[in-house]
């Protein structure tokens, strides 16, 4: 099984070295990474790995029965064998991106929830925008105005955001409703790792996070639209001055 080392709060970790415990087609499984793998509606980390007489880029990361499974496009050499010590590189400007990226999707999800009591049904994180889709709900342009105003004055705060593991008892009795897919983590999962934005907000995530919301910068909601019946699509995207 392949160590998620990013995980609890490593996700500011871009460069590693790991040894290859297996490679098939273009594939490369390592013992440990720091890539993260695509899930959670959060894209795969990119990137390089390099080793004596061989470089790959990382195209992308999925997890596959426990093991990560590392997509590469060989440059140099031929895939390396088992047991050979490989240098990992992240994409940092990318992996950057992403992790302010999803911290602002947490921070306005809490905030939808806290003003309209609309829990999120789903959300994707894109490097230049994302979206997110709350239930029940149907906003206008002042609600839009609203959500974006309210979610900058929170990342202003520059609230600490806390990543540890915590017993999944713990977790389903302090997380409020509406914040929370729990019903989609197989029960066997325990501890669960938690994202807690200090005094704000708390969800179980595995992706990879800012250490405090001043880091986000400045989030504009660019477009909304209804996808059914009491389901409204907020698009978002974060200002570049970060």
């Amino acid at each position: 099984m392949t160590e998620l080392r990013y995980l609890p709060d490593a996700d500011d970790v871009t460069t590693f070295t790991a040894t290859v415990t297996e490679t098939s087609t273009n594939s490369v499984f390592l013992d440990g990474t720091y890539f993260y793998p695509e899930g959670g509606g959060q894209p795969a980390d990119r990137g390089v790995l390099e080793w004596n007489g061989g470089v790959a880029d990382v195209t992308d990361v999925k997890k596959d029965h426990g093991e990560v499974r590392h997509d590469v496009d060989l440059r140099e050499g031929k895939l390396p064998p088992e047991g050979t010590t490989v240098e990992g590189r992240i994409d940092e400007r990318r992996r950057r991106r992403l992790s302010r990226m999803h911290t602002a999707q947490h921070v306005v999800s809490r905030v939808v929830l806290d003003e309209y009591d609309a829990g999120t049904a789903g959300n994707q994180i894109h490097p230049d925008r994302s979206r997110i889709d709350f239930e029940p709900a149907s906003f206008d342009e002042d609600d839009l105005e609203y959500i974006e105003r309210r979610t900058n004055e929170a990342i202003e705060r520059d609230f600490p955001v806390v990543k540890e593991n915590r017993p999944r008892a713990t977790v389903e009795e302090s997380v409020d409703e509406g914040r929370a897919l729990l019903d989609l983590i197989p029960d066997s999962v325990d501890p669960l790792r938690v994202v807690e934005v200090e005094e704000f907000d708390m969800c179980p995530c595995g992706g990879t996070h800012v250490s405090s919301l001043g880091e986000i910068g400045r989030v504009e909601i660019t477009d909304h639209a209804s996808k059914g019946k009491d389901t409204d699509r907020i698009e978002f995207e974060l200002a570049d001055s970060v």
